[in-house]
């Protein structure tokens, strides 16, 4: 396992616990949905172009390195 591969998982990992906060938000509405809803999607947003940039980066290395 190199670093690529931890860095990736623990990206995904971040967008899909950062999604699910982001559902409950939209769920539970009220003044908590409308304080934190759209603030943790911005957060998701974020962090699946963290994500791509990873899986390009990993792959590009893979490509080049053959590790």
């Amino acid at each position: 396992m190199t670093v690529f591969d931890i860095l990736i998982f623990a990206a995904m990992l971040a967008v899909a616990v950062t999604l699910g906060f982001g559902i409950y938000s939209l769920f539970r509405g009220g003044d908590f949905a409308r304080s934190h809803s759209n603030k943790l999607m911005r957060l998701r947003v974020v962090l699946q172009a963290v994500a791509v940039v990873l899986l390009c980066a990993g792959m590009w290395w893979k490509s080049t390195y053959g590790v």
